[in-house]
């Protein structure tokens, strides 16, 4: 079972995120690159909250094909392009980290603002680590 924690011995998460994450030795990592707000049909989601929904519905999708789920998340990266998209990016996650992770188990986490990702129209890029038991 994946652990996360969060000691006491530095100040707790300020957002939807643990400290601490770590797999066990019968589980196989897997390495998600970068998913955007692109659908399935290949066209990108509209702004930046349906954006990360999409990232964040492809990153489980992903995870499923790979014979897991969200709760097999160890670690995260987002890349935000432009302060300005924080609120929106946020508000596409919360939903599903909520459904996803109900007893607030969630899995390390960091966030960057970047000045731009591979493309203007890309406003959020989120990478993965997951533990899949094998």
């Amino acid at each position: 079972m994946i652990q996360r924690w969060n000691p006491s011995v530095i100040g707790p998460p300020v957002g939807q995120y643990s400290h601490l994450a770590s797999a066990p030795a019968d589980h196989e990592l897997l390495f998600v690159s970068g998913q955007i707000g692109s659908r399935l049909d290949g066209t990108m989601a509209a702004d930046a909250e349906t954006q990360s929904r999409q990232a964040h519905e492809n990153l489980a999708a992903l995870l499923a094909e790979a014979g897991g789920g969200p709760e097999h998340l160890v670690k995260m990266f987002t890349m935000v392009a432009g302060t300005e998209h924080l609120p929106a990016v946020r508000a596409g996650r919360v939903e599903l980290f909520e459904k996803w992770f109900p007893e607030k188990d969630w899995p390390a986490h960091s966030l960057i603002v970047v000045a731009g990702l591979a493309a203007p129209h890309i406003l959020i890029e989120v990478e993965a680590v997951a533990a899949i038991p094998r």
